[in-house]
């Protein structure tokens, strides 16, 4: 029996309906490419579910994840620390805006919102005040853990479950055109005191298509959502990292928010890994003499020393002299391609923000995760050697830092060949 046929025996994949579903195995990567049993490689151009910041196998990583197994492979978080989670807390706190003061340690960016969403309830409860609504954008997509999918939006992931979510007011991704009424509902909803927090994906929607937004907008509302004391929840689990062309996308904002949710890229894509970071403001609503005020949520592996050394890893490459150029030039080749498809006759949209690039494929019916029109054109791309999955008809491109200029090439010039003969 096939490596493929074991798998269909016994296995349940992720976000893929297993009837007729057609898994690819593959046995080994390296840099920015992965090999299937064949030996057939693939360029993974979407960075193995946007995770993957420093390519496949990445010695450097590999090596400190190896050193520290031989030290210190796990112990409780609570009541217990060691130095892998102290040096990644104080790396995120130097990186991070300059509000953010402290760590909060889970194991993916699910659990991360889910930790910002519960921190901002209990911010609250311990001051006395009742407030339980959120506030999140149409669109939004902020994980599968209960809290998460409730601010996640409606229909779709999540339509099962609706009847058993709390209440979350949803308003639209601000616009040039819609900017004004976005505001003046964004007013309206936290003037009624009853606001939690507003949660949003600063600049890009990742999951609901790659939906794009100006910095100086979403500002606005961080403004207004302070002056009423609304706590600011930032989802960067897409965003962080590198991917906006800075460390995170709330670096192009004039207002900070005061939680930040980071995960996949942290840890080069090695190791599953969340951190909730917040600051003095929210920190400070859980330091009590009062033990009812403690934040009573953890996980068996938080903090774990294996995770933490191989985001340690991963940051530290981020830090090294060469980095941020070789990114800038992934930047420019992505936008040169996006800029060059954007007039093409079978492309509803091409856009793109620092390292992320999407291209909208124009193939009738509606632009949704459950449109169906890319499926086809992945397996085409699987055929060129290109690992592209879609969402919907919006095809990412979210490569790994270490790619090279022809292989962005050769992604881009093998979707649109592959649009030309369609």
């Amino acid at each position: 029996m096939t490596l493929k046929d074991r798998d269909k025996k016994y296995i349940w994949h992720p976000f893929d309906q297993m009837k007729g579903s057609d898994i690819l195995p593959i046995s080994r990567g390296e840099g920015a490419y992965v090999y299937d049993e064949q030996n057939n490689r693939y360029i993974d151009g979407f960075s193995s579910w946007w995770v993957n910041g420093h390519g496949h196998s990445n010695s450097y990583i590999a090596q400190k994840i190896h050193e520290q197994m031989n030290t210190l492979e796990h112990v409780a978080f609570g009541g217990f620390t060691h130095k892998p989670a102290v040096d990644l807390a104080e790396t995120i706190v130097e990186i991070t805006p300059d509000e953010i003061k402290k760590v909060f340690f889970s194991d993916n960016g699910s659990t991360a919102n889910e930790v910002a969403i519960k921190m901002s309830m209990q911010y609250w409860f311990n001051k006395g005040e009742k407030r339980n609504k959120f506030i999140a954008f149409e669109g939004a997509y902020h994980g599968d853990t209960f809290g998460s999918m409730c601010v996640t939006a409606r229909g779709g992931f999540n339509e099962p479950f609706e009847h058993f979510m709390f209440d979350v007011d949803f308003i639209p991704l601000p616009t040039i055109e819609n900017f004004d009424s976005v505001v003046s509902k964004f007013t309206s909803l936290v003037e009624k005191d009853d606001i939690c927090a507003f949660i949003f994906e600063p600049l890009v929607q990742g999951a609901s298509g790659m939906n794009m937004y100006s910095p100086a907008s979403l500002s606005k509302l961080l403004e207004i959502a302070k002056q009423y004391g609304v706590l600011t929840i930032a989802d960067e689990v897409f965003t962080g990292f590198g991917r906006t062309g800075s460390w995170f996308a709330s670096d192009y904002l004039n207002e900070k928010p005061d939680i930040m949710c980071l995960s996949k890229t942290v840890t080069g894509g090695f190791l599953p890994l969340g951190l909730t970071a917040v600051n003095e403001l929210v920190f400070n609503a859980f330091y009590s003499d009062e033990q009812k005020h403690t934040f009573l949520h953890g996980h068996s592996y938080t903090g774990n020393p294996l995770c933490c050394a191989s985001a340690n890893a991963a940051l530290e490459l981020m830090h090294k002299d060469d980095f941020w150029p070789k990114l800038k030039g992934i930047e420019n080749r992505i936008s040169y391609h996006i800029s060059r498809l954007k007039t093409h006759e079978f492309v509803r949209d091409a856009r793109c923000v620092g390292a992320i690039g999407a291209i909208e494929v124009d193939r009738g019916g509606k632009s949704s995760y459950f449109n169906d029109s890319g499926k086809e054109i992945y397996k085409k791309l699987l055929q060129k050697g290109v690992i592209l999955r879609p969402l919907g008809n919006v095809f990412p491109v979210v490569v790994p830092y270490c790619i090279q200029e022809n292989d962005i090439d050769h992604i881009f010039n093998s979707l649109e060949e592959i649009l030309n003969n369609n």
